[in-house]
């Protein structure tokens, strides 16, 4: 064999080095992904972003939901007293005809679970007597200082002031720094309170309780407070211990200047059979215009201390 032929059979370099080349890009290739395995995966990132994103936002949905249910009064009783309510729960002064109170509903296991664990600080108007122990939760205090309180109403322990509520164990001083301008205990009304509402004023017992309530028929309703001093034996210092504890709603009006001699009597401010006659007197001798309480006590008819009093009764126009 010639060396031609040799050279023939022997493979060319150039052949096998580009050979292995070939081989080696397209074992590169199949191990890139193709275009369309990128599109896919962004589309399915993508999907997974927003349906994460769909999860947060209806979760976050909820979440205010029961928030906001819980901001909100489940159901608001309003309440009227009589002259037979129970203790404390008079109207507030600047609403005569009635107080409001919030009572919650019952909620599921899981709401209530929830409300537990993502409960906050709030703060809002409140009657220390008469808040539920989950409001005094959300008022910031534990479950267990929340029911200490109502342990201690139960038992008959009453805040008649917002010092007393200061006083309790479980009211640190920060805590009620903060609660000071929400605390809202209503004034007792002298004028629907009965005699365990007075009995359980501070220094008032059975005896002046029913006193107070036989002054108030006697004068047809209290048109202030300080007539609480008229009473036997009941001074300044009994009356400043509790002056700011109550009030008066507007009674019915004194028809002075229409009832008859026999009725004017009755009141504590006239009394006698003469000065009733005498009022009769000067309303028949005098016009319209004339008929003042205090032309009453310049005329003489009534003592000035007496013309004073009532004065400042409520007194029906002539």
């Amino acid at each position: 064999m010639n060396n031609k032929d040799s050279d023939r059979e022997k493979p060319s370099v150039s052949w096998l080095t580009t050979g292995n080349k070939d081989d080696k890009e397209n074992k590169d290739d199949k191990r890139r992904p193709s275009a369309a395995s990128f599109k896919v995966g962004a589309i399915a990132l993508a999907f997974l972003i927003v349906g994460y994103q769909a999860a947060l936002f209806v979760t976050r949905a909820a979440r205010m939901r029961l928030e906001a249910n819980r901001d909100r009064p489940d159901t608001v009783f309003v309440y009227s007293p009589g002259p037979s309510g129970p203790v404390g729960r008079t109207p507030d002064p600047d609403n005569p005809s009635g107080g409001v109170e919030r009572h919650n509903a019952q909620h599921s296991a899981y709401v209530e679970s929830f409300r537990r664990e993502t409960r906050r600080v709030e703060s809002f108007r409140f009657n220390p007597n008469t808040v539920s122990v989950e409001d005094l939760q959300r008022l910031g205090f534990s479950e267990k200082q929340a029911q200490a309180i109502d342990n201690y109403r139960a038992k008959g322990g009453r805040f008649r002031r917002k010092a007393d509520f200061a006083k309790s164990f479980v009211v640190g001083d920060s805590v009620y720094r903060r609660l000071e301008r929400y605390i809202d205990i209503p004034r007792l009304d002298l004028n629907r309170a009965d005699s365990a509402a007075l009995d359980a004023l501070p220094g008032i017992g059975p005896w002046y309780a029913t006193r107070i309530l036989a002054y108030r028929a006697e004068l047809g309703g209290y048109s202030f407070p300080e007539q609480l001093l008229d009473i036997y034996h009941f001074d300044r210092e009994k009356y400043d211990a509790l002056s700011d504890l109550v009030y008066c709603s507007p009674p019915a009006p004194f028809a002075l200047w229409s009832l008859p001699a026999d009725s004017l009597r009755l009141h504590p401010y006239i009394r006698s059979r003469q000065a009733a006659r005498s009022i009769v007197l000067f309303r028949d001798h005098t016009p319209r215009e004339g008929w003042t309480v205090a032309a009453l006590g310049e005329a003489g008819i009534l003592p000035p201390e007496d013309a004073a009093r009532l004065a400042r009764c409520a007194i029906a126009p002539p």
